[in-house]
């Protein structure tokens, strides 16, 4: 039986290995970084590849079976191939690490000769048998024959006793049995660490072991009797067929221009030949398949992309990356330029799409190859009707737009179908240019069609967003279009006729959508449905109002706004800018509506002699009666102004206006009463009446005023609302206006008052009779001192009026007056020149200079002739700041120069004062600056001389003041306390 010349080799093996220990060491570290490094984890891949080769050098079809039994004595592995039988170049090629025996045999995919030391990992004894013969390796004969060497031991000893496994081979006198059909059979006993390693490895071989070994037709992997097949079918052209799934194929191969080989090993040198092959299935790749770039077996170089690729890169020594250098860089090009062949070859589909890779690789390699592909794919006709990327056009539109635009009557040449989505960032990739609907709708303006395709485009479009359709083209119909087939970008504000015959509103320079090609789209384009309130709202009719005066033909404008106003049934004052039409008036001269006059308004009596209205026109109040002509401005009463959101910052900075007299005084007067705010404040709802300016006769007016609709302008408040949700009631502008001018008797309705309240009897007139009082208080006559004081400014007027010497205020008011206004808590005056005061009694008006305010009754007796500003107890002090007044007390010395004599309060004054002091210091004559008086308590002592002055100073003392009477009936009857307690018990 051939021993392969096994003997042989292990001779010179262990030659080598007694001259030079460091051929040894090298041998085991060479072995060992192939076992634990490159090929740690490739044995099933290796012994694929081992299989594949032999088939190819036989030239048969390429099988094998992987088997993997568990049995009580271990795990074993077999693999069973076809093909060229092993022979003793095989097994020295086996045993000599880095000397393949298939360096002259082109195709095949082992090149190095290292492969076969993925089996070092799992197992301790490998075995091979094959053409009758059979060779095994084997760690423990190894390292018994390398025991026997002496020059070795040292090396032997501080390896542990580890020796390669592979260079020293042995002939099997009972080699493994080959099983029927193949030629040869590889046996691997597993250690018991490498049983799981191999099942995974079984378990993840697939479709990409077949599409990277050609030459194997059938790959049967058979675990423990679980067995399955992987079958490779190979059809022309590029067509491989693998366990029933089909793989689309691109192939490239040639001779490596020597130049490039100049830094690659010898070896590699020898074989000059290169091979790129890129597999897509037609459902996408599996999910076990590796994505990595098969060098033609998996590396552990990154490979994102959806296609596997097969090529033959070159190598870095840990046989797990490629290798950087100029043969890789050419591979790289061939390969993306294989790669967007291979999309070329298939079926035109939106499909390609997931195939176009992205920018962003999965690692360097990657990046580069995408790159390649990328740069390649908008020459590449990948598209409908071939059409390269570069060449064609994606439009970000609805699917029938699309269609409409590329069919047969098509405007857009190049134009994608809409299958292909326009936004996918693979048409980018594919220099596909993607174009906007709003800029296809912009260029539709030039197009030439019937208005019936125009209709058709519109519905089209039905479900599109609405902000790309502002500019669509609209054909327009009638006079106004200037001509047959007139086009208009963008449908807002065009027409669409809806029970209005356009006739005779041509004068008005309307445009109407042509009727073929109306579409509910156009309404939600801004498009309107032309009833009669419609077409006033176009802002054609606006303009042809404002312009009338300068028109080629005032009356025919005139003519068809008041038919559209008629069959519109509007209210006046609804359209306020309606007041600028042209009108005649019955002098034959042109006015503005809101200046004309009916014949009958009472306006025409009341209105100064200058004011600039005119009376319409006879014959055209007979025409169209007089609904019609108050609808457009024409005035039977006082006319209305009307507003919604009224900005009231801007009608103050008169950045606004309403062309109302001193508006921006009234708002002005808004914002003070509502305070600042961070934004300005809004009326959403402003009426007010016009012309107030104009009015000679007042006692008429506001008899006229006092009626609907303009009463609601006077009685009712404004809102404002605030931007934090809050609402303020104000007074209306036309109030306002009324309050501050001469309309009441000549003189303004705050120098009046309604009757009721008699603490403004005197300082207000009371208002003339004839108007209602609701009305009247709308006007600001007022009503109260309360309501007097609330108002701002209101403490100001009380005081204005108790100042002037002209006003009649009685002793008994003038003191509920200056109490009032000490107990208004946010009054704020200006220092008065007069005062109202009390003199030894009487009432007088005198200079504030000469005033004083009351703080005490005991100061009194030392004030003969001074004028006083006397307010109940308490409010002193608050009075002589808002004055500007000095306290009585601080202008008398109050120097006592009498002796008293300590007393005790009598008990019963207790029952009326529960805190009066225990004693008091009583007088026979009390002198305070040299004059008597009969009380005194601003040194801090209660003095008194006698009863009348005993009462009062305790009661003012014990802030008692009311009481002061009771207490001296108490001190004069002391008696009859019970009775006069009953009979104050009777008191309100």
């Amino acid at each position: 039986m051939p021993d392969f010349g096994t003997r042989a080799l292990r001779e010179r093996v262990l030659r080598a290995w007694r001259e030079s220990p460091a051929r040894f060491r090298e041998d085991a570290n060479t072995e060992e970084d192939f076992a634990l490094g490159g090929y740690r984890d490739r044995v099933v891949t290796e012994l694929a590849q081992n299989a594949a080769d032999a088939a190819l050098r036989a030239a048969v079809p390429g099988r094998l079976r992987l088997a993997l039994r568990t049995s009580s004595s271990g795990t074993v592995l077999s693999a069973a191939n076809t093909g060229a039988p092993l022979d003793a170049a095989g097994v020295e090629a086996l045993s000599t690490l880095r000397a393949s025996s298939k360096r002259d045999d082109a195709g095949t995919a082992g090149r190095f000769g290292v492969g076969f030391a993925a089996v070092v990992a799992v197992t301790d004894q490998p075995a091979i048998a094959s053409g009758g013969a059979g060779v095994v390796w084997s760690r423990a004969r190894s390292q018994e024959l390398v025991e026997g060497v002496p020059a070795l031991a040292g090396e032997l000893e501080r390896r542990g006793g580890h020796v390669p496994l592979l260079r020293l081979p042995f002939a099997m006198d009972d080699p493994p049995e080959i099983p029927a059909g193949f030629d040869t059979v590889v046996r691997l006993p597993l250690r018991e660490d490498a049983v799981e390693t191999v099942r995974r490895q079984l378990e993840r071989a697939g479709a990409a072991l077949m599409l990277a070994l050609p030459a194997l037709d059938g790959v049967e992997i058979d675990v423990d009797g679980d067995v399955r097949e992987l079958t490779a079918e190979h059809r022309p052209p590029g067509e491989v067929v693998i366990n029933g799934a089909v793989w689309r194929t691109a192939e490239a191969h040639g001779e490596i221009p020597m130049p490039l080989l100049e830094d690659r090993p010898v070896e590699e040198r020898g074989r000059p030949f290169w091979h790129v092959r890129w597999a897509l299935p037609e459902d996408g790749l599996p999910e076990d398949t590796p994505a990595v770039v098969h060098a033609p077996t998996p590396s552990d170089e990154p490979l994102d992309l959806p296609a596997l690729l097969i090529a033959s890169f070159p190598l870095a020594p840990d046989r797990r990356h490629v290798a950087p250098g100029p043969l890789t860089d050419f591979l790289v090009d061939r390969a993306a330029e294989t790669y967007v062949r291979l999309l070329g070859d298939l079926a035109v589909s939106p499909r390609v799409l997931g195939l176009v890779p992205g920018p962003v690789g999965a690692g360097e390699l990657d990046a580069r190859m995408r790159r390649g592909i990328r740069e390649r794919l908008p020459d590449a006709p990948l598209l409908p009707h071939r059409t390269r990327g570069r060449d064609a056009v994606a439009v970000d539109a609805p699917a029938e737009f699309v269609r409409l635009l590329g069919g047969e009557d098509g405007v857009a040449a190049g134009l994608l179908p809409p299958e292909w989505p326009a936004r996918s960032p693979a048409l980018a990739a594919l220099g596909v240019r993607r174009v906007e609907l709003a800029d296809v709708i912009d260029e539709l303006a030039a197009v030439d069609r019937e208005p019936a395709w125009w209709h058709r485009m519109y519905g089209t479009l039905a479900g599109a967003a609405t902000d790309a359709l502002g500019a669509v083209p609209v054909p327009l119909a009638g006079a106004a279009a200037g001509g047959a087939g007139r086009i208009m970008r963008g449908p807002r504000g065009l027409l669409i006729a809806d029970g209005v015959d356009p006739g005779g509103l041509d004068a008005l320079g309307l445009r109407f959508v042509h009727p073929e090609a109306v579409h509910p789209l156009l309404t939600r384009l801004g498009a309107v449905e032309a009833g009669p309130r419609a077409v006033l709202a176009d802002g054609a009719v606006r303009a042809a109002v404002e312009e009338s005066f300068e028109a080629e033909d005032p009356d025919a404008v005139a003519e068809a706004v008041l038919g559209l106003v008629a069959a519109a049934r509007l209210d006046p004052g609804e359209e306020p800018w309606l007041a600028e039409l042209a009108l005649p008036g019955d002098d034959g001269e042109l006015y503005p509506a809101g200046e004309l006059l009916l014949p009958e308004s009472p306006l025409r009596a009341l209105m100064a002699d200058d004011a600039p209205f005119g009376v319409v026109d006879g014959e055209l109040l007979e025409r169209w009666g007089p609904e019609p002509l108050t609808a457009v401005g024409v005035l039977d009463g006082f006319a209305l102004a009307k507003g919604e959101d009224v900005n009231l910052t801007g009608l103050a900075d008169e950045a606004e206006t309403l062309d109302l007299d001193d508006e921006d005084l009234w708002a002005e007067d808004v914002l003070r009463r509502i305070g600042p705010q961070d934004l300005p404040p809004l009326v959403p709802e402003f009426l007010a009446v016009r012309d107030l300016e104009l009015v000679d006769d007042w006692s008429t007016a506001l008899r006229v005023l006092a009626e609907p609709p303009w009463r609601a302008a006077i009685v009712d408040p404004v809102h404002v609302a605030l931007h934090s949700g809050r609402r303020v009631a104000v007074p209306s502008y036309t109030a306002w206006w009324l309050s501050r001018h001469r309309v009441l008797g000549g003189r303004r309705p705050g120098e009046f008052r309604l009757g009721g309240d008699e603490a403004l009897a005197g300082l207000y007139d009371l208002a003339p009779a004839g108007l209602d009082e609701r009305l009247l208080l709308a006007l600001g006559v007022r009503t109260s001192l309360a309501d007097l004081l609330d108002e701002p400014g209101g403490a100001q007027e009380l005081l204005d009026r108790l100042g002037d010497p002209g006003r009649s205020v009685s002793r008994a008011q003038l003191g509920s007056l200056w109490t009032a206004l000490a107990d208004t808590p946010d009054a704020a005056v200006e220092t008065p020149d007069h005062v109202r005061t009390v003199v030894d009694g009487d009432v007088e008006v005198v200079d504030a200079a000469d005033a004083l305010v009351l703080d005490a009754p005991d100061v009194l007796p030392l004030l003969q002739g001074q004028p006083l500003v006397i307010a109940a107890q308490g409010r002193d002090e608050r009075l002589a700041e808002l004055l500007d007044l000095p306290l009585a007390g601080d202008e008398v010395p109050g120097v006592v120069q009498s002796e008293g004599e300590k007393r005790p309060v009598p008990d019963a004054v207790r029952a009326v004062l529960p805190d009066a002091p225990a004693d008091y210091l009583a007088h026979e004559r009390l002198v305070v600056d040299g004059q008597d008086v009969p009380w005194w308590t601003r040194d801090g002592e209660v003095r008194a001389s006698g009863v009348h002055g005993l009462a009062r100073a305790l009661a003012w003392s014990t802030g008692h003041w009311a009481d002061r009477l009771m207490v001296e009936a108490v001190l004069r009857a002391p008696d009859a306390l019970p009775d006069l307690l009953a009979e104050a018990d009777l008191e309100p």
